[in-house]
């Protein structure tokens, strides 16, 4: 079994970050992918606006009826800051005989070398850098990575929450059932 790990924010989960991930798991040929909201990540502490739980649920909802994929609630039920090399050994002690994939941004890759035991993570997962087409070429350093090109879909949670706020529209951006949550629970007002 190929399994895929896609980790972030998702304040809110958009099409930005499903659709590349849908690109990745086919080229990669994945049989799964686990979408996994931080509880609180190190490079944004205090910056989340919708709590874990309200992240974790319109993340199930942008997933919702795609074979294979999930989302996985490791880092919002581990206490602490969320650090992607304890959530990776999680799912390597969960899925003993998966072939691991961590995916990730290109933004978050320029970024890897920082987090903490990037080794121990290239030990657990291979890595996948999604690269949105017409982004300038990644060339990493560790002939290990994968890098592959996805479809550029320009939407950003930032500007998703900043239409919440001013009361314009979020249909299209997402699925339907994840703007519905977003309404029926009056977040980013």
């Amino acid at each position: 079994m190929r399994l895929g790990i896609y980790g972030g924010s998702f304040d809110p989960p958009h099409l930005g970050h499903l659709l590349p991930v849908i690109d990745a798991a086919e080229a990669l040929r994945l049989d799964g992918v686990r979408f996994v909201p931080a509880g609180e990540q190190p490079f944004k502490i205090g910056r989340a606006s919708a709590s874990a739980a309200h992240r974790l649920a319109m993340t199930e909802r942008l997933v919702a009826g795609i074979p294979g994929f999930a989302a996985d609630p490791s880092e919002i039920d581990r206490p602490g800051l969320s650090f992607t090399v304890d959530t990776v050994t999680q799912m390597a002690a969960r899925h003993p005989k998966a072939e691991l994939v961590l995916l990730l941004g290109a933004d978050a890759f320029a970024l890897f070398e920082q987090w903490r035991e990037p080794e121990r993570i290239r030990a657990l997962a291979s890595i996948a850098v999604l690269q949105r087409g017409g982004d300038p070429a990644i060339v990493p350093a560790d002939a290990t990575v994968q890098v592959l090109q996805t479809r550029r879909v320009d939407i950003s949670s930032t500007e998703l929450r900043a239409r919440v706020a001013d009361g314009r529209t979020i249909r299209g951006f997402m699925p339907d059932a994840v703007a519905d949550y977003i309404v029926e629970h009056r977040l980013y007002r």
